[in-house]
């Protein structure tokens, strides 16, 4: 049987601090969602002022990145250099850079979403909720 690391209540915890505090210190207001691998909602806060859309839209670019395995704006360039076709992919509803997937040794065991302000920095906050999981 394989084995492999699954995300803590604790971990999705300091994921979702970490992210919130990058958001706070750069006066950032959005959402933030942490899924588990398979795209299931673990974690998720709307920062006060963000835009109700903001938290329909975190939760898909987690899930998009979970699911893919792979950060969600890889999605977007697709479709943006052309092939307009995998917008019916299904499953995946959020193709817009923001979602990040958390790898831990070599096995996807999760993503966050944030949405509301530029995507890179909707990646931003995202990867730096993930650097604390990983760096310490």
């Amino acid at each position: 049987m394989n084995t492999r690391p699954v995300l803590s209540q604790s971990d999705v915890e300091r994921i979702g601090q970490a992210a919130e505090a990058e958001a706070k210190k750069n006066n950032w207001v959005v959402s933030i969602a942490i899924c588990d691998d398979g795209g299931h909602l673990l974690w998720f806060k709307r920062l006060e002022g963000a835009p109700p859309v903001s938290a329909y839209i975190a939760p898909q670019k987690a899930k998009t990145a979970a699911l893919g395995r792979r950060e969600s704006k890889v999605y977007e360039d697709v479709i943006n250099n052309g092939r307009t076709s995998f917008l019916s992919a299904p499953e995946i509803q959020g193709m817009l850079e923001g979602g990040v997937p958390i790898v831990v040794d070599g096995h996807c065991v999760g993503a966050v979403g944030v949405s509301n302000v530029k995507s890179t920095e909707d990646a931003q906050i995202a990867k730096a909720g993930i650097a604390v999981l990983l760096h310490g």
